[in-house]
């Protein structure tokens, strides 16, 4: 076996090949079974990105390829799986540009269908990096000796990619009635590596984080990346095999595209920024927008950032917006640390009515004094669209963004970055950092606390930074989702 050229020890490929059987005797192997697709509305983000959701259906009135014949502008398949949401949330991005650019995205989550095998397998190991997410939070010896090692250094080796080739050949099943030809985005490895083995011809990586490594890599795909230091990590594969020079990655594989955002928060950045920049200088309430990843994993740093916030939402000097996703239960956690979030005339919530929190960030991005400029606001939906999209929504309306360095550290705010959940994400503190749209990753839950009372106290600082990110856009540095979709066409 190679990867690019580059020879695979035999003794790494029977490894590989020992742990897909392995899967295959616990979650069966399907490759055989035709499932039959269709298309749905998608209530959430159909409206504004254009999207329709891939189901299985069991007796379809129409064969899909019939279904996709009647869709109003040429289909683009987006391929991710649920695991956080920060592979949901790059699908939106491109989704958003492929809608803009005249396509219809068609949402492909390889981690929504419970009767197959690449479900079970995903779930699975989605299971195992949710624990170990939350198990480095509460313990610094893990953290140090398991976890940081195998997201640094682990996931970087061309030996870990074998076993995902092998193991993404059992989820190609679910691929057998889309035609070959048509477009194919991946936001994760998983679902390109499945449709590259599932033998389609038209597919793009698009790879997320800035740190190179080749759990991302996708050999047959074309490859698009953020950064420059990507580009050049991946386009030589340096240190994917310690002390060894490798064959590259061809150059007609890999692209530098720019960070991966969504259009409609491309095309109001101007706009945005300005209206930040008044509330800087009218000096009304600073709005922090905090987002509880898919774990809530850090659930100790977040109450301490927001019980270092109150006494200023109460002075009418800053305004929470806190999006809990879809876990109710990390909501439920903070209530009991943090008497002010059970007093409903001081907290109000926002819980699983969607047309109402629309109605919400239209009041906040109005830039009016109202009840949506100031106090604190909590935000959870059942629905996993609507737990990721209105954190995009409400970036349109807040001043700071309060989130560990992952895919979040590549959008257009300012951005206050809390300690890395695994190594490979602070090379997205350190891109923003350097680019001016972002602080440095605070590594520990004081030294972000003081970063918060600085920010509410210091305003040149955010000041400076609405600035780089006016001049980041003149640049094109947030024009990467419509690059991917440009890219079908070279």
């Amino acid at each position: 076996m190679k990867i690019f050229g580059n020879e695979i020890s035999q003794k790494v490929y029977k490894k590989a090949l020992r742990n897909q059987k392995k899967l295959i005797r616990k979650f069966g192997d399907d490759r055989n079974k035709t499932y039959h697709l269709s298309l749905k509305e998608n209530d959430i983000i159909g409206k504004t990105l254009g999207v329709k959701t891939i189901v299985i259906e069991e007796n379809p009135e129409k064969t899909f390829e019939e279904q996709l014949k009647e869709l109003p502008g040429k289909p683009i398949i987006i391929g991710n799986i649920r695991m956080g949401f920060g592979h949901y949330r790059i699908s939106m991005a491109i989704a958003s540009a492929a809608h803009k650019s005249g396509y219809t995205p068609l949402w492909f989550d390889l981690n929504s269908f419970p009767q197959t095998t690449c479900t079970k397998i995903i779930s699975s190991q989605n299971d195992l990096y949710s624990l170990g997410s939350r198990l480095s939070q509460k313990s610094k010896l893990f953290n140090k000796i398991v976890w940081e090692p195998l997201n640094y250094e682990g996931f970087k080796k061309l030996s870990y990619n074998v076993g995902d080739q092998l193991n993404s050949e059992l989820m190609t099943a679910v691929f057998k009635e889309i035609p070959k030809d048509l477009p194919f985005v991946g936001t994760h490895v998983w679902p390109c590596q499945a449709a590259i083995h599932a033998g389609m011809k038209n597919v793009i990586n698009a790879i997320p984080d800035n740190w190179p490594m080749a759990l991302h890599l996708s050999e047959g795909a074309l490859h698009t990346v953020q950064t420059y230091n990507a580009y050049f990590g991946y386009r030589t594969l340096n240190d994917f095999v310690p002390g060894k020079i490798l064959n590259p990655i061809p150059s007609n594989q890999i692209i530098y595209t720019g960070r991966y955002i969504d259009h409609e928060l491309v095309e109001n950045l101007d706009e945005d920024c300005k209206k930040r920049l008044e509330r800087l200088e009218q000096n009304k309430p600073l709005r922090f927008l905090l987002t509880i990843g898919g774990a809530g994993s850090q659930v100790d740093t977040f109450a301490k950032i927001i019980k270092t916030l109150i006494p200023f939402i109460k002075d009418n000097k800053a305004c929470l917006y806190m999006n809990c996703g879809d876990y109710l239960n990390v909501y439920e956690e903070l209530k009991k640390r943090i008497p002010e979030l059970n007093d409903d005339s001081f907290c109000q919530i926002h819980f699983d009515d969607w047309n109402k929190e629309e109605e919400f960030v239209e009041l906040a991005i109005s830039n009016q004094d109202n009840s949506a400029s100031k106090g604190l606001h909590v935000f959870y939906n059942k629905d996993i669209f609507a737990a990721v999209y209105i954190t995009n929504l409400l970036m349109r309306a807040s001043d700071v963004l309060v989130t560990k360095p992952s895919e979040l550290s590549f959008y257009p705010l300012p951005k206050l970055f809390i300690k890395r959940v695994g190594g490979h994400e602070k090379w997205g503190a350190i891109h923003s950092a350097e680019l001016g749209d972002g602080s440095q990753e605070c590594e520990s839950s004081d030294f972000a606390c003081s970063m918060t009372e600085l920010l509410i106290n210091n305003k040149e600082i955010l000041h400076a930074m609405n600035e780089n990110i006016i001049r980041n856009k003149k640049d094109g540095i947030y024009d990467g989702a419509y690059n991917v979709i440009k890219a079908f066409n070279k």
